[in-house]
């Protein structure tokens, strides 16, 4: 019987499996890096081993360090959780050498799928329908579009979709550095791309005694850069018959490589066209929609298995339905650029929220962006969509930018709440989706609550009739309001002011009344939904950034430059000039207009904050 687990993860993940330790009565043992000193599975481990360093390559992805730890503790099983070392067959192995028990399949299992290359010719060999590969020197016009993709890992990290020809070497190149950032290993293969294609995959759990369950099925076709952003079991609307092809067909892989624990089989789907994408030897992310339609624990389950036990009679039938949302700490409209800081404070009442955040803690620059996962389950698919729409939309999130809008309206986009969408939904949507008329009342007011505070201290009575000004900043531009103290009150042009509190505005507009939640967390102000940055009355002419700035979008590190980029170089609009590496991505910056680069301030492997002057292209006067 395992007895203390170290969870070899950090964040959300390992959040979630003390979870189900503690159910259990299994002591839990952390792992953090000195980025994650603070971190909430640092703090709500039993106990916690330190692993000196800030980034992936120095703290979670150092096996040894981590079985280390495992025996300083006192653990007896690690858990992988998923990324970093979770596909990881030496480290699997580590781990048993080190006589613990390793919660995870077999290393024979993990290195026969780790390399996608060659889990194509074992899924081959076993008669599951796949994509062959194409040799990326041989691809012509006529095999495109082509998608490149690591041959280790997931998560959407070393993939990119080629249709041009032209683009397909750069592409090569910019996977494989992503990917051996990511997962050590820079290798990757190219294969045909579907277009208009689902995302369907099969959550499997087998047992150590040759039995294989299979648990439904889950659609993840929103995703954006490869990485899924809403997830949903079962999968709607298949043709008939393609469940059971799907269930057939991940079964079949993991018997073909003797698996036991639990693990996920992908699918791309088109029709009654099913192919095989890769197994993913560990826990995926989704799987809480899993265990919501099942009423199952899959955490509990692996802990089972690694303990021996046998998977007795037949899974569970499922019920009803589950969505999942990922919020992320990002920007969609700005080419989702990660977003950092303080999270003050994080509230989606009414739904499970799996998180590794609380209210006060940062969001920093070496993981990923994830901020939480907010899963709803319903007797329908239609009411789990409105339930989990409805929790995000009344969700109080207090911090960096998020792609909380971004998910509400994906959750109520008729492609969505109709089952006709693919993965390609947020390439045909992502303009839509990201442009929304602001609430023109939120600056207003925020304007009014910060005057009620003020004015509990006398400071607007030398002239209390006189207008007063202020200036806010959102994602939607600058807005400038404007209000009165009067005898009877507050007052507003076009409004009437019913009351205005420092955390509560109440306003009657065209006959209809309005409550305005307010928040303020030094000079950001939240209005409901709406994040307001305080500005100055007057703006600071010092702080205009001549034109042509290239201006770093996010805290990061810079990957690499362009090949010979080098002061004086003449650049076209869109060469990529400048990748920038934050949050386990790439992040490409581009030349702004067609002219002559003036100035290079970025350096490979230079550490850089949001709005640091990168580079200056002077752009070509007009002809």
């Amino acid at each position: 019987m395992i007895s203390s687990v170290l969870v070899a993860n950090r964040g959300e993940i390992a959040c979630r499996v003390f979870r189900t330790c503690r159910e259990l009565d299994i002591r839990t043992v952390a792992v953090y890096s000195d980025a994650d000193e603070n971190a909430l599975h640092t703090r709500v481990a039993d106990a916690a081993v330190r692993l000196p360093g800030a980034t992936p390559t120095e703290t979670y992805l150092r096996g040894e360090l981590i079985v280390k730890a495992a025996l300083t503790a006192g653990a007896d099983a690690v858990h992988p959780g998923y990324g970093f070392l979770s596909e990881n067959a030496d480290f699997a192995r580590a781990v048993l050498d080190a006589g613990l028990v390793w919660i995870g399949p077999p290393p024979e299992a993990i290195e026969a799928m780790a390399s996608k290359t060659r889990a194509k010719e074992l899924m081959a060999a076993a008669g599951v329908p796949l994509l062959a590969p194409l040799d990326p020197e041989a691809v012509t016009e006529a095999d495109l579009p082509v998608l490149v993709k690591a041959a280790s890992g997931g998560g959407g990290r070393g993939m990119r979709i080629v249709r041009e020809l032209a683009d397909l070497k750069g592409d090569l190149k910019a996977a494989s550095t992503e990917a051996q950032s990511a997962f050590g290993d820079g290798t990757v293969f190219v294969e045909p791309y579907v277009e208009h294609g689902r995302h369907v995959e099969v959550q499997i759990v087998a047992d150590t005694h040759g039995t294989v369950w299979a648990y439904g099925t889950r659609d993840c076709s929103l995703q954006r850069r490869h990485q899924k952003v809403i997830e949903e079991a079962p999968a709607p609307a298949l043709a008939p018959g393609v469940e059971e092809r799907l269930h057939f067909a991940a079964t079949a892989a993991a018997r073909t490589i003797t698996y036991a624990g639990a693990g996920t089989v992908e699918f791309l789907v088109s029709g009654d066209d099913v192919h095989f994408l890769e197994m993913n030897t560990r826990l995926q992310v989704e799987h809480p929609v899993t265990e919501a339609v099942f009423g199952v624990d899959l955490v509990a389950l692996q802990l089972s298995v690694a303990e021996g036990a046998r998977l007795d009679g037949d899974p569970p039938s499922p019920s009803g339905h589950a969505v999942e949302a990922r919020l992320y700490a990002e920007d969609p409209a700005q080419n989702w650029a990660p977003q950092t800081g303080t999270l003050h404070r994080l509230s989606v009442p009414g739904i499970r929220l799996d998180t590794g955040y609380e209210d006060g803690d940062t969001i920093g620059v070496h993981y990923d962006a994830m901020l939480a996962k907010a899963v709803a389950y319903a007797p329908t698919r239609a009411e789990a969509i409105r339930r989990l729409a409805g929790a995000l939309e009344r969700a109080t999130i207090h911090g960096p930018v998020t792609n909380r809008d971004l998910l509400v309206r994906s959750l109520r986009h008729e492609e969505f709440t109709t089952a006709r969408m693919d993965t390609a939904f947020y390439e045909r949507h992502l303009a839509d989706l990201t442009t929304a008329a602001p609430d023109p009342y939120a600056p207003l007011a925020a304007a009014l609550a910060d005057a009620h505070g003020r004015s509990r201290f006398g400071g607007w009575r030398n002239l209390p009739s006189q207008p007063q000004t202020k200036r806010y900043a959102s994602a939607h531009g600058e807005h400038e309001v404007h209000y009165r103290h009067t005898r009877e009150g507050l007052t507003a042009d076009g409004v009437r002011v019913l009351s205005a509190a420092a955390d509560l505005v109440v306003l009657e507009i065209d006959g209809v009344r309005r409550k305005f939640d307010v928040t303020r967390h030094d000079d950001r102000v939240y209005v409901n939904t709406t994040a307001l940055t305080v500005l100055p009355r007057f703006p600071d002419p010092a702080a205009q950034q001549a034109p042509g700035s290239l201006l770093a979008p996010m805290p990061g590190t810079v990957a690499r430059i362009a090949d010979g980029l080098t002061t004086g170089s003449a650049v076209q609009a869109g060469d990529p000039l400048i990748w920038l590496e934050a949050m386990k991505m790439e992040h490409k910056i581009t030349a702004p207009a067609t002219g002559t680069l003036t100035a290079l301030h970025a350096t490979p492997g230079q550490q850089v904050e949001v709005g640091a002057l990168l580079a200056v292209v002077q752009q070509e006067p007009p002809l």
